[in-house]
């Protein structure tokens, strides 16, 4: 089948099919408004239009082609169908960024959906064009993409449909988010207080307490839970670091410091000795109770690892007799260890 006749039966095809396109259409007054089938029928004639002037100039090429004798070989056959494929889809891409730019989403999308079957970018069309609601349901069913149509029906303010999609997706921070944004404090707590069991089961102890504090505004219970993590060594230098940074009241924290040392064990002790020194540049008045604890604990580890002695320039750091007596002993353990 050479050019000529390929171009003929696209024409004839084409045209066949335009015709039970247009019955399509008028068959859909039934079923929606008689506008919508008008616009719709618009577009259709318009890129049908289009299409006719491209099969005109390809066949007005093909005669001059096959006048002059040239392009009779098997391969080109193929590149007229890519040709004529790209050049329809050109056209159809140039009148959705037309209706983009007039700013009619919804027929851009159409080009993109019925003429492209670019669902995604039709959807996507709809959602930069602020039609939330018909995006979602293009996402939703012709993609299956439930996270995109969960986001759309949240920006259209569809909570309890976005509600059942994050349901589905087990994204349980996000439906305590949406109830929220309802004021149904009850339900809201309930998936948030699954996202605190699943992130303590995880030892992840930190994201626990914020949601506490943050989201469900407990924070004793935050509180209770980072004190969990110090007690059962989870991520434990955290724990503690973000515990004493949650209580303002400095002689309520200077307490704690104090308490808490009482209970550390031995083996904790390292791990107290960091966190504290965080506490002692906070404020002049934990001073005192962070350096005399710092002090006992290099005194109850010194004897294992020498090189603990560094930390007391953190507690002194203007007094420079501190640093020499480090230097001093550094100096001195290192000439018992060469004799």
């Amino acid at each position: 089948m050479n050019r000529q006749k390929f171009t003929d039966k696209f024409m004839a095809a084409f045209f066949i099919l335009a015709i039970i396109k247009i019955i399509g259409i008028l068959a859909q007054l039934f079923h929606q408004s008689f506008w919508s089938v008008v616009g719709t029928l618009v577009i259709f004639a318009i890129v049908a239009f289009i299409i006719f002037v491209v099969l005109m100039q390809l066949e007005k090429k093909e005669k001059e082609s096959n006048s002059s004798g040239k392009g009779r070989n098997g391969g080109g056959n193929f590149y007229l169908e890519a040709s004529l494929f790209d050049k329809i889809r050109n056209k159809y891409e140039e009148l959705a960024q037309k209706y983009i730019s007039e700013k009619d989403y919804k027929r851009a999308a159409k080009v993109y959906m019925n003429l492209m079957k670019d669902y995604y970018r039709g959807a996507k069309t709809l959602e930069d064009g602020g039609l939330y609601n018909e995006a979602a349901v293009i996402y939703l069913k012709k993609l299956k993409n439930k996270s995109e149509a969960a986001n759309c029906y949240e920006k259209a303010k569809q909570y309890k449909k976005a509600i059942d999609l994050y349901k589905e997706l087990e994204q349980k921070e996000k439906v305590g988010d949406l109830y929220r944004k309802m004021n149904d404090a009850k339900n809201a707590n309930i998936y948030y207080q699954m996202v605190v069991d699943d992130y303590v089961n995880n030892s992840q102890m930190v994201k626990g307490s914020l949601i506490y504090r943050k989201k469900m505004e407990l924070p004793d219970e935050g509180q209770k839970i980072l004190l969990k993590g110090w007690e059962e060594d989870r991520d434990a230098f955290n724990c503690l670091n973000n515990y004493f940074a949650n209580i303002f009241d400095v002689k309520k924290l200077d307490q704690q410091i104090q308490e808490l040392y009482q209970k550390t064990p031995s083996e904790k002790k390292i791990t107290y000795l960091e966190a504290i020194k965080h506490e002692f540049k906070k404020d002049p008045k934990l001073q005192s109770t962070t350096r005399n604890i710092a002090y006992e604990i290099i005194a109850e580890k010194v004897a294992t690892r020498s090189e603990i002695v560094n930390e007391l320039k953190h507690f002194n750091p203007d007094d420079e007799v501190i640093l020499k007596d480090i230097s001093r002993y550094k100096t001195g353990r290192n000439r018992i260890f060469r004799n």
